[in-house]
């Protein structure tokens, strides 16, 4: 039996390695690792999220197929209709079932990078063709040329990351409308929509998630990774035009999410307060942390819409810079050396205290 032709040369996804191993790499203990690589949220999860967590009482038993529960306090913290919504084990889960359910092989998906390199990683598990629409220098969406290659190389999806990741970007409310007015399915991934400062509480006001059952061609993907602290629980969810909901729910894994992710979703989303409180003081030190690296001379930072900032790297090597501060201070940053994002780091922002850390390492080097 062979390999299927495309996984012969197949670019496998690169993760963040878990902390237990940069620990034993580095020399250092969990607690003198000060981890800014992965966009997690420092504050962890609600003190609702951990008691449902420790007073777990069924985990001997396999989840609600149809997260039920999790789906209606979903429905009341969105304002989407429940009958649209999904849950799955991350995002990232749903990324690809939407992929495995609509791609036919050959069938193109639009992307505009730099951005989530999941898009194209799944694109490609899936058989699909990836059409690459680069952004401009300032990480704008270079809307005519969207337009051209949706006229002429046909996409059947759009993958969309609002804020950007890993530039932390937004596009505007006119450049949003005439995506969605073109004539291909678009999924907009919110995964970071809570920390956009202009949207009102927990990004309620720049969200299209409440326009899905208006939109035939519309999906929004959301999480609890990064808000509400659960990026080891895997939880996350989308909401989808009624169209494609029942091949949906026939092709999902039927146990996707398990119950202790289930339990700690939703006491988050009844701990709504104290989250909120965290997103804010985590945009409070993203403004902080900006200004000051604006003052580091080898930093260009970009304005950021999320809990991360991109810096490109001027007049030294960028990935000699990450691992010294890897090295020397126990500092993780995400590096990027690719096409269109050269000799650059992405920080996410941290506490306070780790935000010291990092301006004192970077004076210092």
């Amino acid at each position: 039996m062979n390999i299927p032709e495309r996984f012969n040369s197949f670019p496998a996804y690169t993760p963040i390695e878990p902390l237990e191993v940069l620990s034993a790499r580095l020399g250092r203990s969990p607690e003198n690792i000060i981890k800014l690589d992965a966009n997690e949220n420092p504050y962890g999860p609600s003190p609702k999220a951990r008691l449902a967590l420790s007073n777990l009482q069924f985990a001997h038993i396999y989840p609600d197929p149809e997260s039920r529960a999790l789906r209606s306090a979903l429905a009341n913290f969105t304002g989407a209709p429940v009958e649209n919504l999904i849950a799955g084990a991350g995002a990232d889960e749903l990324i690809d079932l939407i992929l495995r359910v609509l791609l036919e092989p050959g069938d193109r998906v639009a992307v505009c990078p730099p951005t989530f390199g999941m898009y194209a990683f799944d694109t490609g598990v899936n058989a699909g063709e990836v059409i690459e629409v680069p952004r401009q220098a300032d990480f704008s969406i270079d809307l005519p040329a969207l337009q051209q290659v949706v006229r002429t190389r046909q996409p059947k999806i759009l993958f969309l990351a609002t804020p950007n990741n890993p530039d932390g970007s937004f596009p505007s409310r006119e450049e949003l409308e005439a995506i969605l007015d073109l004539p291909l399915l678009v999924v907009l991934d919110e995964a970071y929509i809570e920390f956009t400062q202009t949207a009102g509480r927990l990004g309620e006001g720049l969200t299209r998630i409440r326009q899905v059952s208006e939109r035939d061609n519309l999906v929004v993907l959301r999480t609890f990774s990064k808000w509400a602290g659960l990026a080891g629980l895997r939880v996350g969810y989308g909401a989808f035009p009624g169209w494609i909901m029942p091949t949906l729910w026939k092709a999902k894994q039927p146990y996707n999410v398990n119950v202790a992710a289930s339990q700690a979703a939703i006491a988050s989303l009844d701990d709504l307060d104290y989250l909120a409180a965290n997103v804010e003081r985590i945009n409070a030190e993203r403004q902080r942390l900006y200004a000051r690296l604006c003052q580091i001379p080898y930093l260009k930072p970009y304005p950021s819409q999320s809990n991360f900032i991109l810096c490109n790297v001027v007049g030294r090597p960028a990935l000699e810079l990450k691992n010294l501060l890897a090295a020397r201070y126990g500092i993780l940053l995400r590096y990027y050396h690719i096409p269109l994002l050269k000799d650059s780091i992405r920080v996410s922002v941290g506490r306070p205290n780790d935000s010291d850390v990092l301006i004192d390492a970077l004076e210092n080097l």
